[in-house]
């Protein structure tokens, strides 16, 4: 074909863009067997929340494979039909919708777990649930002006959608990103895991961020099907975003609930009231003991005034409440 044909200029970037999808699906695939095998403590609302989004990308997955089928080689060469879109690309826009808003609810119950406040949980909860009204809204208006070069029409909705998932993603990043920063424990140990934990949220909130904006400057700047390539496998991000953080736990668990089975390759860290801190895992048998003398201080001027140990049981309570305060728990 010669440059510049509608399969070129549409279905070029879109095969390209099902293609990362499947990529990114299989990734998932693994993410979750990772979390099924190494999360069995999990409450169960939250497992059967991640088969949701699983068979909402499976659905997603199948959806794009029979699009690119059904233009590519049952219609192959009919031009008429390639410059069309179906009602299964039509449906893309509402699932990627839904599946970001989806995860984007998960971040905002955490922020809302993590630091009590429920105005940033609904700040964020709302642009996700605005972004997820415009993609279905495109998903419409698709279904109503399928010509692919005439997409621009309806420009304000894809731009309320993807610029909408952009910027709550940025601020799930911001959000935890400040509230870890502020409770830092001046522990090492306990500072590194918040460190790793801020690593994560950036590289996963920025990951989502980007690729949508690039989706609408491209969408933006070309009329025609260029941004498919990036469009099309965004749900894939948000899912596989959502698994490496439960996923990660594993690498910080303080006395979780929520930690691995045994089986898995994972560190563990207690804080003992035997004045003892032990690591343990599964593949390393070695043992760390770090003995801490205690010492007490006495105020001779006042009979009832003592001071308190390090390793007292009160003041033990308070090194504990600082530790929790820096892990990712997820309830």
């Amino acid at each position: 074909m010669s440059a510049g044909t509608p399969a070129q200029l549409i279905w070029g970037p879109m095969l390209i863009g099902t293609f990362l999808n499947v990529l990114l699906y299989g990734v998932s695939v693994t993410q979750m067997y990772m979390y099924y095998s190494g999360y069995k403590k999990d409450k169960p609302w939250m497992r059967a929340f991640i088969i949701f989004l699983f068979l909402a990308d499976t659905v997603n997955t199948a959806f794009d494979m029979q699009m690119c089928y059904d233009a590519l080689v049952n219609h192959f060469g009919d031009q008429t039909f390639i410059l069309a879109a179906t009602w299964v690309f039509a449906a893309d826009p509402v699932m990627t919708g839904m599946i970001g808003m989806s995860v984007q609810l998960f971040f905002s119950w955490r922020i809302k777990v993590l630091t009590g406040s429920i105005w940033a949980a609904l700040f964020v909860g709302f642009f996700g649930v605005v972004q997820f009204l415009a993609g279905l809204a495109t998903s419409i208006a698709v279904g109503i002006i399928p010509h692919f070069l005439d997409f621009q029409i309806f420009k304000p909705a894809v731009v309320v959608w993807l610029a909408g998932s952009a910027f709550c993603d940025s601020m799930i990043t911001v959000v935890l990103v400040t509230y870890l920063r502020r409770n830092k424990t001046g522990f090492v140990v306990t500072d590194g895991v918040v460190d790793k934990i801020i690593r994560l949220t950036v590289q996963t909130g920025a990951i989502t961020s980007a690729v949508a904006i690039i989706d609408l400057v491209l969408f933006l700047a070309n009329p025609a099907g260029l941004h498919l390539a990036f469009n099309i496998p965004l749900s894939k991000l948000y899912t596989n975003s959502l698994l490496s953080s439960l996923n990660a736990r594993g690498g910080w668990a303080y006395n979780s609930s929520s930690r691995p089975d045994p089986q898995n390759h994972s560190v563990s860290l207690q804080q003992r009231r035997r004045d003892v801190v032990n690591f343990e895992a599964s593949t390393v048998r070695p043992e760390v003991y770090v003995n801490v003398e205690s010492h007490e201080m006495t105020d001779q001027n006042g009979s009832d005034q003592k001071g308190r140990s390090f390793m007292d049981p009160e003041s033990l309570d308070s090194k504990e409440d600082s530790l929790s305060m820096g892990r990712p728990t997820v309830v």
